[in-house]
């Protein structure tokens, strides 16, 4: 009985380890089912990655061209250093013999690596860029020391212009973390995008699409074989509208002043010259900015960053006349024949009001008005109109808004009325504000870009066109015909056409053969109780120049926008201008060359 028992409890332990054997055979064929077949590829990457490295060959950014077909913005070959973790024993013995080649401190080589903290241990870490030639030598020839260093050779921006022309083309800068998350699997580290003008305003077109490089490399990290190559797509390339020979002759007689330069066609909105100045080297971010540099330029108290054509506004001044003129006629409360008189000083609403000119101007009508800017005869004209139609018309001529730009920043400046002061000032407008804006001063703000529309439709017969600086990319916007009457409008324009060409206050614009018609401009920055010349104040206290203008008279062709900051009279600081610009302009269409 006792053996039986015993026998029993034997054969018991037997079973329940056979179903324990059985049971870890199972487990341990499902763990080989899963291995190999579940996750087989995701192990066998694995694996490959041990001698497999995938690198990422940048695609060449688009070119960017003029009308003419110039280039303007090209690739240039670029050396840059990269570290592989991986192959080195001692970190800082590897970033102490780099700084050395490099002459740069090893803080900035510690930043580099530390950007790339989230990169696998064996991906390449950028640590410098734009190496000169000498520098290249010295890394090739210590390669066998320093195996963890190695020299790529690949591509940087090149602005040809340099600071010329720094505000249309914008400039490159390296994506941040904030932006890959934004954006996840647009972009990757290390991408470099646009961030201001065309660059950003076209950055998918000029960026391409990336290749890739599969290298098979052995125990130490050596390259032996390319494994695979996966070919990228360049960008893009861009032609502008831009005239390079315009362009940098406005770049040219802009320099040492603030201000900018707008030319484009009439016709169509094709920009033809942009400029803004002060400016700055955008080829200084084709590469990674210093902090020194940076801080040099956003402390620059002329701020060179900032795209005066589009992003800073001003008060017209006189060249806002002509808006001021048809919506007189338009309303019906000024006849262009009737006549004003002007004694160089008026009366509204308490306040004592200025003439530019000492004596006045005497009795005066539309044509001669505008010719002489005569400002008691617009101070009239304000006052009979009233803010509300006053802003009305001004916004049919596209202020107060964008206008629509490819490249971003633009300001839509301010078309003060009754409505504005209430929700921003908190008290009604008062009447007495009107006559300021009717010369172009108080609360009224324009943009360059915004007088140059507003201008180009007094050109070509009243269509509001919309300005562009990119052709083929888009189709172009539809101009808005505007509801002028054509002998109002042929009235302003014979007004224009004598400021220039009949000894008005723009004479200093006139080119025989050319027909330039135009307005001057003079803003006031200090209030200023007699008449005194602002070239005696301080610069930071004179008075704006402003000129636009258009040619040839009767066919437009070209309309130029010049202004100057702390210029003083438009007819001196700006129409010079405007002038070299028409002339240029029309010896690049009838292919006349000057003598050298």
């Amino acid at each position: 009985m006792w053996v039986r028992e015993e026998r029993a409890a034997l054969v018991g332990r037997v079973r329940l380890l056979s179903r324990l054997t059985i049971g870890l055979l199972v487990a341990l064929a499902a763990a080989f089912w899963v291995v190999q077949v579940v996750r087989g590829s995701t192990y066998r990457e694995l694996a490959d990655n041990n001698r497999l490295r995938r690198l990422t060959v940048r695609a060449p950014r688009g070119t960017i061209y003029d009308r003419a077909g110039r280039v303007l913005v090209e690739n240039a070959p670029s050396y840059n250093l990269t570290l592989d973790r991986s192959e080195t024993s001692d970190l800082a013995a590897s970033l102490a013999f780099a700084a050395g080649a490099l002459d740069r401190p090893v803080g900035e080589l510690e930043s580099a690596l530390a950007r790339a903290a989230r990169l696998p241990h064996f991906a390449p870490v950028l640590l410098a860029e734009g190496l000169a030639l000498d520098q290249v030598a010295h890394f090739e020839v210590a390669r066998l020391e320093h195996p963890e260093f190695a020299v790529e050779v690949t591509h940087r921006r090149l602005y040809r212009l340099g600071a010329e022309g720094a505000h249309l083309f914008g400039y490159l800068g390296e994506i941040t973390e904030e932006e890959l998350g934004r954006e996840p699997g647009r972009y990757v580290a290390g991408d470099w995008i646009g961030r201001r003008g065309i660059e950003r305003a076209f950055d998918a077109q000029l960026r391409g699409q990336d290749g890739e490089r599969v290298v098979v490399v052995d125990s130490r990290g050596q390259l032996v074989d390319e494994y695979r190559r996966e070919l990228g797509r360049p960008g893009e390339p861009l032609t502008l509208t831009i005239d390079l020979e315009l362009q940098r002759l406005a770049e040219e007689l802009m320099a040492g002043q603030t201000g900018s330069v707008v030319a484009l066609d009439p016709r169509n909105g094709e920009i033809r010259a942009l400029v803004s100045h002060p400016s700055f080297d955008p080829n200084l971010f084709a590469r990674r900015l210093r902090r020194d540099e940076w801080r040099e330029l956003v402390e620059d108290t002329r701020h060179p960053l900032q795209n005066r054509a589009i992003q800073s506004v001003y008060s017209p001044g006189s060249v806002f006349k002509p808006i001021v003129a048809l919506a007189a006629l338009a309303e019906g409360v000024v006849r262009e024949d009737e006549r004003i008189h002007c004694a160089g000083t008026a009366t509204y609403y308490g306040q004592r009001r200025r003439c530019w000119h000492r004596g006045g101007h005497g009795w005066v009508d539309l044509r001669t008005a505008l010719k002489q800017s005569c400002d008691i005869y617009f101070y009239e004209l304000g006052d009979r109109l009233g803010a509300a139609r006053l802003a009305r018309h001004a916004r049919l001529f596209g202020l107060g808004r964008p206008t629509g730009l490819e490249i971003d920043g633009e300001k839509g400046g301010l078309v003060p009325d009754d409505e504005w002061s209430r929700r921003v000032r908190g008290h009604p407008w008062y009447p007495g504000e009107t006559i300021s804006v009717a010369i172009g001063q108080s609360a009224l703000l324009t943009t360059p870009l915004q007088v140059a529309v507003a201008y180009a439709a007094l050109a070509n017969g009243g269509e509001l066109v919309v300005p562009h600086l990119v052709r083929g990319e888009r189709p172009p916007a539809p101009a808005k015909r505007l509801p002028i009457a054509p002998r109002h409008l042929a009235a302003v324009r014979d007004g224009l056409w004598q400021v220039v060409n009949a000894q008005g206050t723009g004479a200093a614009a006139f080119a025989a053969g050319l027909d330039i018609a135009g307005k001057t401009g003079t803003v006031q920055v200090v209030a200023q109780e007699t008449w005194i010349d602002s070239a005696t104040l301080p610069w930071e206290q004179r008075d704006h120049a402003w000129f636009a203008s258009y040619a040839p008279a009767g066919d437009p062709r070209l309309v130029v926008v010049v202004f100057v900051e702390h210029g003083g009279k438009g007819s001196r600081a700006a129409a010079p201008v405007a002038k070299a610009l028409h002339e240029k302009a029309h010896e690049s269409e009838h292919g006349i060359v000057q003598p050298s």
